[in-house]
């Protein structure tokens, strides 16, 4: 606090103190109880430091910058937490999280915990100090224990955040009031201590080549870390010929996708496998909804790749160059 109000003097001396704003960042974990959000409060043990703090942001017009990791919530919860939920994937209304004290439903962790973050400085009597989120990502890598850091999950997290951030969704508690947001990271860091996933945050690896494919197609402009804007969506190797069947039905039926090609005798038909079909089929859907974030996953079974489907061993050729070109 010493610090920030000398600095907060040095911008009033200048006249600069209504351009430019003094607070400092920390992590959500200094919120106890997150969920349900309306029941958040601060860690009391940091009361000298945090309520003195907020009442100064109150009095300066500045933000609280908070660091929100949907990813560490999601693996701390041992399954509590569905990993669509982490993502921003589109939740089922029966599947949504409900705030039993406000009835204010919540369809992913980053808007509940930055309405904790609200509800706890109301807790302390601070108001009408708002909420920027100065780190907020999703690993593209990770070790053995942590299977969900890939890059095609953080390809969803980071464009599905982006979109939701520039669309001004804002939160339950305030919507329509935006929360500037910054990506942890540009670069990832190869000698970062810790687990596998510390590394691998960026959205480019340490040469400046792009980490994975990050598409906004949707969200207004297209900002992204692919230079070709050439994805494909095909099935997930080594994915239960069930699970793929079944996705490759709902994708021909209420996917709308016209799977007439793919029948006996038509130019799709072979190779006659799951694989090959499903591959027509959700890349055809990928495709048509504009490569959107979270359209190439149909329950797992499939994945985002830059290799040209076409260009697969035993994939029929003509097949895919009609449907792509």
């Amino acid at each position: 606090m010493p610090a920030m109000r000398y600095l907060q003097n040095a911008l009033v001396a200048a006249a600069l103190d209504r351009y430019i704003k003094i607070s400092t960042p920390h992590s959500s974990s200094i919120i106890l109880d997150s969920f349900p959000p309306s029941q958040a409060f601060f860690n009391r043990s940091l009361d000298s430091v945090l309520v003195p703090m907020l009442k100064f942001l109150q009095s300066t017009g500045s933000p609280l910058m908070l660091n929100v990791y949907p990813y560490y919530d999601y693996m701390r919860s041992n399954g509590v937490i569905p990993l669509d939920y982490a993502l921003f994937r589109p939740l089922p209304p029966n599947k949504e999280a409900v705030d039993a004290n406000t009835l204010l439903h919540y369809t992913n962790v980053f808007d509940a915990v930055v309405d904790a973050a609200y509800f706890a400085m109301a807790y302390v009597n601070v108001t009408n100090v708002p909420v920027m989120v100065t780190e907020t990502g999703w690993p593209h890598k990770g070790g053995s224990s942590e299977p969900d850091a890939t890059s095609d999950n953080a390809d969803t997290y980071n464009s599905n955040l982006i979109r939701h951030v520039m669309n001004s969704t804002g939160t339950p508690k305030h919507p329509g009031v935006a929360v500037p947001t910054y990506i942890y990271e540009l670069y990832d860091e190869d000698t970062r201590p810790g687990s596998t996933s510390e590394k691998y945050w960026g959205l480019f690896d340490m040469n400046g080549v792009p980490a994975y494919t990050l598409h906004l197609t949707g969200s207004g402009v297209l900002l992204a870390n692919d230079t070709t804007n050439q994805t494909y969506c095909v099935a997930r190797e080594g994915a239960d010929p069930k699970m793929l069947q079944a996705a490759l039905d709902w994708a021909c039926g209420p996917g709308k996708v016209d799977c007439s090609v793919l029948m006996q005798g038509q130019p799709c038909y072979d190779p006659d496998t799951v694989e090959a079909h499903a591959t027509y089929a959700f890349n055809a859907y990928y495709h048509g909804m504009g490569m959107g974030s979270g359209t190439c996953y149909f329950s797992g079974v499939a994945v985002v790749t830059t290799t040209d489907p076409s260009k697969r061993p035993l994939e029929n050729h003509a097949c895919h160059l009609l449907l792509l070109f």
